[in-house]
């Protein structure tokens, strides 16, 4: 029976990182994985191979929309949809490989199979019991379905059916209008798909700064998607090749059906903690199906742990991954923090999405007292001369302190340009702070220098 100071069951971004924090730390630690391969959902069928089918399908448009007018004439690509799977495979292989060389070099115990907690100490894998001071479980998210709705992977599938479908399809309905719907939708309207969007909601992303939510939809139905809002599915008649869905419309319960070659059901994800044995451990559940945990992350039942997607909050990587490393701190008897205001959300459709703190709507309903700063793409040099002057940055500052509050991103490379926002929440900055540091010329980033000065007497370039 083998023994440690940290036994981490799951390896996705928050186990993974959890490990290799335990071990640069001084402790003994194991992970538990039953996949083939590390990394969990996020490396293996979810976020990496969907970035790089975004990425591969981004280039088809570029070629296919924009080379003609920057002088690279030329046939356009056809899309060999095998050989773009394989690229996929190509980017799941080269990270997980990645965290395995990790674990090596660590020298942490990968310990294969699934695990289970048969006793406060105790992780039970295969017919093996090794024993741990403490367990931190890291098993993440699944896929959650409509009730009455079989995912066959075949017609109907989840996100990890979209990402290996045999063939595109040439009609696809989404249903619903988050980030995983809108990311997979996007890559089949670019690879030809008519891409057919259904939601429950009256507006798509939702918790959204709603001006960002008008201006994406608007964005993605001139690229092709279409949208039913105010929409609750009924049902899914599938057979072998088609599928048939209905729908009611909230506003007068009429009912309306559609057709498609394959349905995409998109409606968000559950904790994951089936066959881990917590309930017969006594530890204590929301009703929500997440594993209660204090702010250290720590259960009701002494040395066992919980972080990412099976506990309360976001369910994002990142957030996973701070987690991870604040669990892994606290038990190497640090004082670890994470400050879940400065949390980025980012959907990485073009143009991008990037949003973190507040939103306008939450700022009205708190009562706070705040100010606006926004700057269009279209007055950034950058953008114009790449096609990318889509969207726009808005930065939320405290009326009276200047303070930054939030910030909300539609347009080229978002994601990236978001986080120099968050490290300025992060030391408290005011908008001032960011307006008046110096941003290289020509560069996308200049958009948020803009959008702080808007915060003031005005931005240069509007």
């Amino acid at each position: 029976m083998a023994q440690y100071d940290v036994i981490v069951i799951g390896s996705g971004p928050g186990g993974y990182v959890a490990a290799i924090r335990c071990a640069q730390l001084g402790l003994k630690t194991a992970c538990v994985e039953g996949r083939e391969t590390l990394g969990g959902t996020c490396l293996n069928v979810g976020c990496i191979p969907s970035k790089a089918l975004l990425h591969a399908s981004h280039m088809l448009h570029e070629a296919e929309h924009n080379f003609a007018a920057m002088g690279l004439k030329g046939k356009s690509p056809s899309v060999d949809w095998n050989q773009m799977k394989s690229y996929k495979q190509d980017s799941i292989d080269a990270n997980t490989k990645g965290i395995e060389f990790l674990f090596k070099k660590n020298k942490i115990d990968w310990l294969k199979g699934w695990g289970s907690i048969p006793a406060a100490g105790k992780v039970k894998v295969g017919d093996d019991v090794h024993e741990a001071k403490n367990i931190i479980v890291a098993t993440g998210s699944e896929v959650s379905t409509l009730p009455g709705i079989e995912v066959d992977q075949k017609v109907v599938v989840d996100s990890t059916g979209a990402l290996d479908l045999p063939k595109v399809p040439k009609k696809m309905v989404v249903i619903g209008a988050g980030v995983i719907g809108l990311e997979l939708g996007s890559v089949y309207a670019r690879l030809g798909s008519e891409v057919h969007v259904i939601e429950y909601l009256d507006a798509i992303t939702p918790g959204m700064d709603a001006e960002v939510q008008r201006t994406f939809q608007k964005l993605l139905t001139k690229q092709g998607l279409s949208f039913t809002m105010g929409a609750a599915v009924q049902k899914v008649e599938a057979t072998k090749t088609k599928a048939k869905v209905t729908y009611k419309l909230n506003k007068d319960d009429s009912e309306a059906t559609i057709d498609a070659d394959v349905v995409l059901v998109a409606t968000g994800r559950k904790p994951f903690t089936d066959g881990l044995g917590l309930e017969a451990l006594g530890v204590e559940m929301s009703p929500r199906g997440q594993i209660k945990t204090d702010g250290h992350y720590a259960t009701n039942v002494k040395g066992i742990y919980a972080i990412g997607d099976a506990i309360d909050g976001p369910m994002l990587a990142h957030k996973a991954e701070d987690e991870g490393m604040a669990c892994a701190e606290g038990l190497a008897g640090q004082k670890p923090h994470v400050n879940y205001d400065v949390i980025p959300g980012v959907i990485y459709t073009h143009p991008e999405v990037g949003s973190v703190g507040a939103t306008e709507e939450q700022l009205k309903e708190s009562g706070r007292a705040y100010k606006v700063g926004k700057f269009s793409f279209m007055g950034n040099g950058r953008a114009k001369a790449n096609f990318a002057a889509d969207g726009f940055v808005k930065i939320l500052a405290d009326k009276d302190t200047d303070r930054i509050l939030g910030a909300h991103i539609i347009g080229p490379m978002a994601g990236d340009l978001l986080h120099e926002v968050c490290v300025a929440m992060e030391f408290g900055a005011a908008a001032e702070d960011l307006a008046r540091t110096c941003h290289a010329h020509p560069t996308y980033s200049e958009a948020v220098r803009e959008a702080a000065l808007a915060c003031g007497d005005g931005p240069i370039h509007s």
